[in-house]
């Protein structure tokens, strides 16, 4: 493997586990933002806690359910990065 083509292949994974990782956290905040914006369009209520304290439980609940996949994918990932490390150099 190039070493160019091996930096190029690390980048790329590097991205992929980072949007794996970030998408649980982020979409559960999109959804719960997205209600709580059309709950208070409804009722004409512009309170500003009201729609952080929902993000906020909903981003908790998110981490605490799908951070054992997430950490197993960080894991695996560095595993791998770290034992293709003598074939990028040598």
């Amino acid at each position: 493997m190039n070493s160019a083509e091996g930096v190029l292949a690390i980048l790329l994974r590097a991205l992929e586990v980072m949007l794996l990782v970030s998408t649980p956290a982020l979409g559960a905040a999109l959804v719960t933002g997205l209600v709580v914006s059309i709950l208070q369009a409804a009722t004409q209520i512009n309170e500003m806690t009201l729609a952080f304290i929902p993000k906020l439980l909903a981003v908790f609940v998110a981490l605490a359910l799908a951070g054992p996949w997430m950490l197993a994918l960080l894991t695996d990932y560095v595993t791998r990065l770290f034992s293709e490390i003598p074939g990028l150099i040598g």
